[in-house]
């Protein structure tokens, strides 16, 4: 198998250290990458740092010997650079096979100081690397900044020469684990209808709408409402606020259907289930929606596949209204008809 001129091959190694320690999407987004070179390097054992938030996602693949939890929220304000030291130098000791190679597929900063002080070499890095990133890299894989993660973040194994055909991408999330109380039906249609992202969050109004269009079907609220009232229609139940990370996995996967707008569970979703509806307000599907082939987009009045909107439509603002609600609604009643 030949590498990228410069590179090392990766069967020189032993092990692989991944650092991609957020975002939600992101870490999501890096799985394709990680799975195709567990593929290609059965016996490469791979360890990943996460944040601790997000270690939960990475828990229990089966492609992972060990994940890492980093504490980024102990490393903020006055005293955050003093404790990230500390920590660096901690993690240094932890276990591994050497020879060691160094994947940042974060590109900051600190990805870059933490892959560095990892102690192991070389350290891979993404020419769209930010913050000074760079200068802590060995060798930099050239990628478009303007493609999406998923693809960004392919250029990786692709440099070590590995082949990736991206319409059988594998996205090997932790199984997760069923919640509390959860409902014992296999129709369910999941709404995940807020995002910490402006503009991105469905209003009450809207969503009252939608989820009495989709009457008698059971729809499910998950997430962050924020203070939001809830629809109180009869086929509603609310879980917001209700399931942690693991257990969020685990309902997305089980869903007869998803609807989520532009969010880090909207990516879950696709990753795990293909029956997903990506809304998009102002944010282009082409670069941020759903990687999945078969996942759904709704983008400036009409749903097709994140590939399937033409640059016009992808810079539109416009936020649905009561026909697109009904519209979604429509789609995802003829959606479970056919399947």
């Amino acid at each position: 198998m030949m590498s990228m001129q410069g590179l090392p091959s990766l069967a020189d190694f032993r092990s692989a250290m991944i650092v991609k320690p957020s975002s939600l999407g992101d870490i999501v987004h890096t799985l394709p990458a990680v799975w195709a070179i567990k593929q290609a390097f059965p016996d490469l054992k791979l360890r990943w740092l996460a944040n601790t938030e997000w270690t939960p996602l990475l828990h229990g693949a089966p492609l992972l010997e060990e994940v890492i939890s980093f504490p980024r929220k102990q490393c903020r304000g006055l005293g955050g650079p003093l404790v990230m030291r500390r920590w660096a130098k901690g993690w240094r000791r932890l276990p591994r096979e050497e020879p060691e190679i160094v994947l940042d597929f974060q590109g900051l900063l600190r990805s870059g100081y933490l892959s560095r002080s990892r102690g192991s070499r070389p350290v891979i890095g993404l020419s769209d690397s930010r913050e000074g990133a760079r200068w802590f890299h060995d060798h930099i894989v050239p990628v478009d900044a303007g493609a999406h993660a998923v693809d960004r973040y392919l250029a990786i194994p692709r440099a070590f020469g590995i082949s990736v055909n991206p319409e059988h991408l594998v996205f090997p999330l932790a199984q997760g684990h069923k919640p509390e109380g959860w409902p014992e039906r296999d129709d369910l249609i999941i709404v995940h209808p807020w995002s910490r992202g402006e503009g991105k969050s469905l209003s009450p109004q809207m969503l009252e709408v939608l989820c009495a269009a989709l009457a008698p079907l059971p729809v499910i609220l998950v997430g962050m409402p924020n203070g939001a009232p809830i629809p109180q229609g009869p086929n509603v139940t609310d879980f917001s606020g209700r399931t942690s990370l693991a257990e969020l996995v685990w309902v997305l996967r089980q869903a007869r259907f998803v609807a989520s707008v532009d969010s880090g569970p909207m990516h879950i979703a696709a990753a795990v289930n293909d029956h997903t509806l990506g809304i998009h307000t102002w944010s282009d599907p082409r670069k941020v929606g759903p990687y999945n082939p078969r996942a759904w987009v709704w983008k400036a009045g009409r749903i097709a596949p994140r590939t399937g909107f033409q640059p016009q439509e992808c810079v539109s603002e416009q936020v649905p209204e009561a026909a697109d609600m009904q519209q979604m609604a429509a789609f995802i009643r003829n959606f479970g008809e056919k399947h």
